[in-house]
């Protein structure tokens, strides 16, 4: 797959108003470090791969404030090295297309908008594939784990298979079983505790 090189960084000139805080971040923090750690260990041999759990998608290069903030993104058959060394952030125009994966991690103040406006926007953006995980097993989204892929501009759910062991598993086309082993085992701690 061919990388666009990423230009030297430059800023564009538009006016960023300061986002809301999300009011319970820190509830999201304890089960996205170890995912996102996990991610960029597993895509650390392909410079193609982008990572991130951090800073803005902008998607309209004249309009500061037309960003989305996912609680992680990847982004494949781009230039890592580029993006990270030359953005402020993952500016879409730049980089020549959206994040290919986006999770997000329910909260209660974050529940809704992820399921809501980040929702569509995300198919809005073409963005292929959407999953939220739950750390509270469920009690903000109805299931631990879902993941959906964009089928003509509208997100249709992977099937999710419940385990023996109360565990629950789903497919997805951008990720590996490393990413649902770890889901899996925070999901599993987060019930223990």
């Amino acid at each position: 797959m061919a990388t666009t090189r990423i230009p030297p960084r430059t800023f564009p000139d538009v006016f960023y108003e300061d986002p809301e805080p999300v009011e319970d971040h820190m509830l999201q923090e304890v089960p996205l470090t170890p995912i996102l750690n996990l991610l960029h260990k597993h895509y650390a041999d392909r410079p193609d791969a982008f990572v991130s759990g951090g800073g803005f998608v902008m998607y309209n290069e004249y309009n500061g404030n037309a960003r989305v903030a996912p609680n992680c993104y990847i982004a494949f058959g781009v230039d890592r090295a580029g993006i990270r060394e030359n953005m402020a952030n993952f500016w879409v125009w730049r980089v020549g297309k959206a994040p290919d994966f986006v999770m997000e991690m329910a909260s209660p103040s974050a529940a809704a908008n992820n399921m809501g406006a980040k929702r569509h926007l995300y198919a809005r953006l073409e963005i292929p594939e959407y999953w939220t995980l739950d750390p509270t097993c469920g009690e903000l989204y109805g299931q631990p784990i879902t993941g959906e892929c964009l089928v003509d501009d509208t997100y249709e759910p992977y099937e999710v298979c419940a385990e023996a062991d109360g565990s629950v598993k789903s497919y997805s086309e951008a990720q590996t079983r490393a990413l649902q082993d770890e889901l899996e085992r925070l999901r599993h701690q987060q019930s223990t505790q």
